[in-house]
């Protein structure tokens, strides 16, 4: 059984894989703060929980984009676990040749999105990730990283709304029955979620007319990015297993 821990800016998401279907996801908070010991036995004690026996665990594979959490996060799995994971980044084999003008400034997180959506749905195709930040990553059709946007999160949109202004409300993130915002609420609601939805539809667009793929499918992935794939004929296919599945095909590729 493999596990593959995901790091984000906000949560660390755990996913257990058998063969090549996901079995269990978990999820705790990011912290800076705690140990190897409290990384280690958390995610030993959340596994054991659902029944099942971390002794069944045969390796760990780690794609983190908060690097100060990654000595403890490291020291806790070789503790409690009793291997060295496979840290997703340099060096590591991907499929995937990156042509950006540094290679190295690119996230793991969007390398592992990007090795899944080309792997599972091929090439040339966007990837969008709606998480803390919305990543928008352009894939050639022979499994090349072409390029990519990056736009606050939908979550920091939000917040940026209700915390720098002094009447305006913290809100539920859903759309709302129309545009048309006949109070506070409501009109809140419309202004993040239609406006989210028109920056996304225009970044597709702008991206295809540029790269000249007019027909390029449209990948979709994160914790916001189902509310937007269902208010858009923009986006061709939804997977919240996305990231898991990437860091899946990556081990595959490295662990001999």
């Amino acid at each position: 059984m493999l596990l593959t821990v995901d790091v984000g800016n906000t949560n660390i998401t755990l996913g257990l894989f058998k063969g090549e279907k996901v079995f269990a996801t978990f999820r705790i908070t990011t912290q800076m703060a705690r140990t190897s010991d409290e990384y280690g036995s958390l995610i030993a004690e959340i596994i054991a929980r659902k029944g099942i026996d971390i002794k069944n665990i045969d390796d760990v594979i780690i794609s983190s984009v908060v690097p100060k959490v990654m000595y403890s996060l490291n020291s806790g799995i070789i503790k409690y676990f009793g291997f060295h994971p496979i840290v997703v980044g340099v060096g590591t084999k991907t499929g995937i040749k990156i042509n950006r003008t540094d290679p190295r400034e690119v996230g793991s997180d969007r390398i592992v999105d990007v090795v899944a959506a080309y792997e599972i749905y091929g090439g040339p195709c966007i990837v969008i990730d709606f998480g803390t930040a919305t990543t928008y990553d352009l894939i050639g059709p022979h499994g090349t990283f072409d390029a990519g946007v990056t736009s606050p999160g939908i979550r920091i949109c939000a917040k940026a709304l209700w915390n720098e202004t002094a009447k305006l409300p913290e809100v539920e993130i859903k759309k709302p029955d129309s545009i048309l915002g006949k109070d506070t609420i409501s009109s809140m609601q419309a202004g993040i979620v239609y406006g989210y939805i028109g920056q996304t539809e225009y970044i597709i667009d702008k991206m295809k007319k540029e790269s000249g793929l007019e027909n390029l499918k449209v990948i979709a992935t994160g914790g916001m990015g189902r509310i937007i794939y269902e208010n858009t004929d923009r986006i061709d296919v939804y997977d919240n297993e996305l990231t898991l599945q990437g860091m899946r095909i990556i081990y595959e590729k490295n662990r001999k």
